[in-house]
């Protein structure tokens, strides 16, 4: 799905309006029915003693909500509709809306806070619209405004909360929260998803989102570049990589993951399993010798490999073996389990700049590139993905997370430096050095536990051997390493769900898609 930024919708709009000479009243007509619609789902098939409440803001998107509210009184439901602003700054197309709704016999009440029995009908409501602030929000939302009262008072109503184009309170291209913000239940967005209800704490927020056609002519939508889309089936099955049917293990591909200390046999164990379980061909794991027992037992279909090791990890005297199995595969995944000291992270460097072959780097394999970035950047033309977590990420790029813009922070970060980013977190974004940004939207908080980064990284380098490009191996495998676990959580919830269970879900997913 492609997601639009404020300026992009702004344009939409205008090109609409002004170019092809659609009404701007017919727009915001088809913006309330899908309001409206939404609004009618959470309530009885007959409606007549539901009530809903509807805050409006004076713009275009409290038009949107003021035109809802006369379409649920038409529908049977008893209306209330309150202004959250002036009436004088209200644009044309509101007050026209408002003038519509007052044909009905409903007025438009101003909205007081204060007002005991205003407060007791929205927090009673059967179902409320949130229409209170648009797509254009950039300024925080004071404490003490009507429009703090507003959003607090839906967010504590009993009723479902409909959000009309985006929840109020989340900047749009950015998902951040402005101060205060609804917590819709759900969110019937105009045209194009937004960015903001797709990433950061706008992704809370939105709820279920859906995209609602108002009547923007397709061929200037179809024009719209959106750097920014989300991850979904049709993308994943797109990009999986077939299989022969008379191929041979060779065929489908070689990984060689290296990793692992003492006390850490677990992650390199996942990664391994998570490559196989994904469909590589052939996986070789090489460990410290201290663990190398471990891993044989553990490993039943990959092949560990024990390699010179000092104090319980990885020595430097291991590049050259490393190097010597390396030219045998067509993946490295550097990094799951390694621990942090000084030898390891020099290796680690090491591996970057000699390795002609891609590169998946995670966990202390990442920490090795901290003050030492220049390593990354001279790796620039060789496909290197690196999978950090916000913390992980905070040592590379200290302060990129302050403002709050996950997906700009990764945008910026893969153009900088040349590589393919997977910024963990929910709402995972990719982003590639051209300035494209994938974000996903499967998974669960069940994937919170250690181990489920291994698994993404098993997975990743999978796919990339297998013959999928750098930023769809990406995708693909954080799509369905957040589908293995939502699948994972239907069986054992999300708290009795460990990391080997999304390994062992991986084959319904990819059945999911093959379907």
């Amino acid at each position: 799905m492609k997601l639009a930024s404020a300026a992009q919708m702004r344009e939409l709009d205008r090109q609409a309006i002004e170019e092809r000479g659609i009404s701007s009243l017919e727009l915001m007509e088809r913006a309330a029915e899908g309001v409206a619609e939404a609004a009618l789902g959470y309530l009885p098939a007959r409606p007549g003693k539901c009530r809903a409440a509807v805050l409006c803001g004076s713009g275009n998107n409290g038009g949107d909500g003021i035109a809802a509210a006369r379409l649920l009184f038409l529908a049977g439901l008893r209306v209330r509709a309150f202004l959250v602003g002036a009436y004088e700054k209200m644009t044309p197309d509101a007050l026209a809306m408002t003038g519509r709704l007052s044909e009905c016999g409903v007025e438009l009440e101003h909205f007081d806070g204060e007002n005991a029995a205003q407060r007791q009908w929205i927090l009673g409501a059967d179902v409320c619209v949130d229409a209170l602030l648009g797509v254009g929000l950039s300024r925080s939302i004071a404490p003490a405004s009507p429009y703090a009262a507003a959003i607090e008072l839906m967010n504590r109503s009993r009723g479902a909360v409909v959000a009309a184009d985006i929840p109020s309170g989340v900047e749009a291209d950015t998902g951040r929260v402005l101060g205060h913000a609804v917590r819709a239940d759900r969110t019937i967005t105009f045209t194009l998803g937004k960015i903001g209800q797709f990433v950061g704490e706008g992704s809370l927020c939105a709820g279920e989102v859906s995209v609602r056609e108002i009547g923007i002519p397709g061929d200037l939508v179809r024009r719209t570049v959106c750097p920014v889309q989300t991850l979904d089936r049709a993308f994943a099955a797109a990009v999986l990589p077939r299989r022969k049917a008379d191929g041979h293990k060779g065929d489908f591909g070689k990984v060689l993951v290296v990793g692992g200390a003492a006390g850490y046999t677990g992650a390199p164990y996942l990664t391994a399993a998570a490559a196989v379980r994904s469909g590589c061909g052939l996986v070789s794991l090489g460990v410290p010798e201290c663990i190398w027992a471990v891993e044989a037992v553990k490993c039943t279909s990959a092949m560990p490999f024990s390699l010179p090791e000092k104090h319980g990890m990885l020595s430097e005297k291991a590049l050259g073996k490393i190097m010597e199995r390396l030219s045998g595969c067509q993946v490295l995944a550097l990094g799951p389990g390694l621990g942090r000291g000084p030898g390891p992270a020099r290796l680690v460097r090491e591996l970057l700049r000699e390795a002609e072959r891609p590169v998946v780097l995670d966990a202390d394999g990442i920490n090795a590139l901290e003050g030492h970035i220049d390593v990354l950047d001279a790796r620039r033309g060789r496909v290197t993905i690196l999978t950090p977590h916000d913390g992980e990420f905070g040592r590379l790029a200290p302060g990129a997370l302050e403002s709050g813009d996950r997906a700009a922070a990764a945008r910026e970060f893969a153009a900088a430096h040349g590589c393919v980013l997977v910024l963990k977190g929910h709402r995972t974004v990719i982003a590639v050095p051209a300035g494209n940004v994938l974000v996903n939207t499967t998974g669960t908080s069940g994937l919170s536990k250690g181990g489920s980064g291994d698994v993404l990284t098993g997975m990743i380098a999978s796919l990339l051997a297998q013959g999928a490009g750098a930023a769809a191996a990406a995708g693909l495998g954080v799509w369905l390493h957040g589908r293995a676990g939502d699948l994972a959580a239907e069986r054992l919830t999300e708290y009795a769900m460990a990391p080997r269970d999304v390994v062992d879900s991986l084959p319904e997913a990819i059945r999911e898609i093959l379907e």
